[in-house]
């Protein structure tokens, strides 16, 4: 490893190489070269327009950062830990280029801006990509339900079955849920378009920046109104991770319900050979390795944002080292949840089957219909309450005797309350039971049809 030094005059020899490779971020942040360039760009551009460089001096510049972003999308341009980070890298190849020109490009900027607004570059950017694999995964989940409106699933609390329900509305549930992940996205997007450059180390500059300007050319919406906040602020990297583990919560209850309706126990749905794997011993087996991982995964992204908060919880004013550890975390963060969503989309589109004959039994083979027992007596004038403990009773003795309700005789029904009449095996049938859920948002056929056109419609929002 290289001994030159990377500070100023004020060091007499380099880091010891252990340490060197220990403070070096290099082998990380990398990721962010293309910000960096593209932010570099931009202070160039702002550089000449407040005279504080030439116009000649800023396109040397310019065009130097350009060929660096052309070396690295071809493989050119790797450097090492003697680089210590991506900032660095790319000044010390920028003057390489351009001489001493390329020393003049971090006039009026710290490293502490600098990697703020790399940072945030980088985050606008994925979450717009996240924002579009939750959209497909929206579709995925939508196609499905216009499949399945009225195919029956029985509905549970504790699961424990409670009452049967429209397939498409469980898919549904889903869908809102990542509707908001998707307007969780979009706010924090707001609130990760804030630009810090130009707030210098901490205190801002002695030269006549013009910060508004930079922010114009990157996009950013504003600036920070503070220099101390805007090279110490990382709540919109916590409010991401936030959003990211909202959005892994999601994923992982429709994997763990994936994983029990592919059992043998449910056997509500089939798993394709495209998202299955096998058992290294037993023959028989097909795994739901796909929703598998995703439970497993939510952690690490639960963890990246517990890491997070615990480097903020404790860090004065203004920056401080321990922000070099929020990149790894984001990183990581951003790549699992749309790995997570592709694969979870994948498995939507092309990896399961609902076994709808099972599903069909599934509603007619138990007492899930005793709330709407006791709703057609409540219709007749019968307080609920009674109804509610008539019922029960109803089927106590159903259950003693081996029977479901809808086995009972029409005499049966009139000796437990005169109120029941021959109607009574149609307002218990499983299709009726959910049909008549018609309020609004519930899970009556009519009511699914008007949600999926609204879901249609909230697909066609973009970001």
């Amino acid at each position: 490893m290289s001994k030159q030094k990377t500070w100023s005059d004020r060091f007499e020899s380099a880091l010891n190489p252990a340490i060197a490779i220990f403070n070096a971020s290099i082998g990380f942040d990398i990721e962010l070269i293309e910000y960096d360039l593209t932010g570099s760009v931009a202070h160039a551009k702002m550089l000449a327009k407040t005279k504080i460089i030439t116009d000649s001096e800023a396109q040397q510049l310019v065009s130097g950062l350009e060929q660096i972003r052309t070396e690295y999308q071809q493989g050119n341009f790797n450097p090492g830990v003697e680089a210590e980070d991506v900032h660095f890298a790319v000044e010390r190849r920028l003057t390489e280029i351009v001489g001493d020109v390329g020393k003049k490009l971090h006039t009026a900027r710290s490293r502490n801006d600098q990697v703020g607004t790399d940072i945030r570059l980088y985050l606008r950017a994925e979450i717009r990509e996240i924002q579009q694999y939750l959209r497909q995964f929206q579709a995925a989940l939508l196609a499905h339900s216009e499949q399945h409106v009225e195919t029956l699933i029985p509905g549970y609390t504790h699961l424990q079955r409670a009452q049967p329900i429209s397939l498409a509305h469980h898919l549904l549930a889903y869908f809102q849920m990542t509707q908001r992940d998707w307007e969780r996205m979009e706010d924090i997007y707001k609130r990760t378009s804030i630009s810090p450059l130009g707030c210098g180390a901490l205190a801002g500059t002695t030269f006549p920046i013009d910060r508004a300007y930079t922010a114009q050319l990157l996009g950013f919406d504003r600036v920070y109104e503070n220099s101390l906040d805007g090279v110490s602020d990382r709540d919109f990297a916590i409010e991401f991770l936030c959003g990211a583990s909202l959005i892994m919560v999601h994923l992982s209850r429709l994997s763990e319900e994936m994983i029990l309706w592919a059992s043998q126990e449910f056997s509500f749905i089939t798993l394709k050979d495209t998202c299955a794997t096998g058992s290294s011993i037993m023959p028989q087996k097909k795994n739901p390795d796909i929703p598998e991982l995703v439970r497993g995964k939510t952690g690490r992204v639960f963890g990246h944002l517990q890491a997070m908060l615990v480097i903020m919880k404790g860090l004065p004013l203004a920056y401080n080292k321990d922000l070099q550890e929020d990149k790894e975390g984001i990183f990581d963060g951003v790549k699992t949840i749309k790995g997570c969503l592709e694969a979870m989309t994948i498995l939507l589109e092309e990896g399961i089957e609902f076994k709808t004959a099972r599903l069909a039994e599934a509603v007619a083979e138990d007492f899930s219909n005793a709330t709407d027992v006791a709703d057609y007596l409540a219709s007749k004038d019968v307080p609920f309450r009674e109804a509610y403990n008539l019922v029960g009773k109803v089927v106590k003795t159903s259950l003693a005797a081996g029977k479901l309700l809808k086995d009972l005789t029409l005499e049966e029904w009139q000796q437990l309350h005169p109120a029941f009449e021959a109607d009574i095996y149609d307002a218990i049938a499983p299709k009726q039971v959910v049909s008549a859920r018609n309020s609004y948002g519930g899970t009556g056929f009519e009511q699914v049809h008007q949600a999926i056109a609204r879901a249609k419609s909230l697909l066609e929002i973009k970001a």
